[in-house]
């Protein structure tokens, strides 16, 4: 099939084939990465040549989930599967709700955790791919206490996640706290 006259073509930044990525539940590689979270490793850069990373999320009541921080070089895609999330975009917190779709743009800052009260499970994808497994696991470590807060904070330009401190999410987290406080 030839290519209409006049129609663009598609270029990609990719430098491996693409083919196809399985990874049956059974076989995906969970990691605990605090007490209330669950990251369970779906596709990373090099599985899908640099196309995409992927992972599921699953954080119980009370979660701290992710600081604020941002990336620069990829964008990040939110998908709520179950539950309800907190996310901040920049300066303003938005709750999303099961099915809700968020994508959050290079050097956009932004945090995440369960609303108030929920539970939730997120589906994450990179785009382009960014070798993020390794950090995942360095976080889990750092859970375990086999490695060390500096050394997340060392990572930054390797796994291009940049923190920042937000008072606008430090306020959200507060007001989840106090709601959990209350017994709600």
């Amino acid at each position: 099939m030839t290519k209409p006259r006049g129609e663009p073509t598609l270029m990609t930044a990719y430098t491996q084939p693409q083919r196809p990525v399985l990874i049956r539940a059974e076989q995906a590689e969970s990691l605990q990465d605090g007490a209330t979270s669950l990251i369970t490793l779906l596709a990373d850069a090099g599985d899908t040549g640099g196309a995409l990373t992927a992972n599921k999320a699953t954080f119980e009541k009370g979660s701290p989930g992710a600081p604020a921080h941002f990336h620069t070089k990829a964008t990040e895609m939110f998908l709520v599967l179950d539950g309800t999330m907190r996310i901040l975009v920049q300066d303003e917190v938005h709750t999303l709700e099961k099915g809700d779709f968020l994508t959050v743009p290079p050097t956009v800052p932004h945090a995440f955790a369960p609303a108030p009260g929920s539970t939730a499970e997120l589906l994450v994808v990179f785009t382009p791919g960014l070798h993020r497994f390794d950090y995942y696991r360095l976080l889990e470590r750092v859970y375990r206490g086999e490695a060390t807060v500096q050394e997340i904070k060392d990572s930054s330009q390797t796994y291009d996640n940049h923190y920042f401190e937000s008072p606008v999410w430090q306020a959200s987290l507060a007001e989840a706290a106090a709601f959990t406080t209350a017994g709600r």
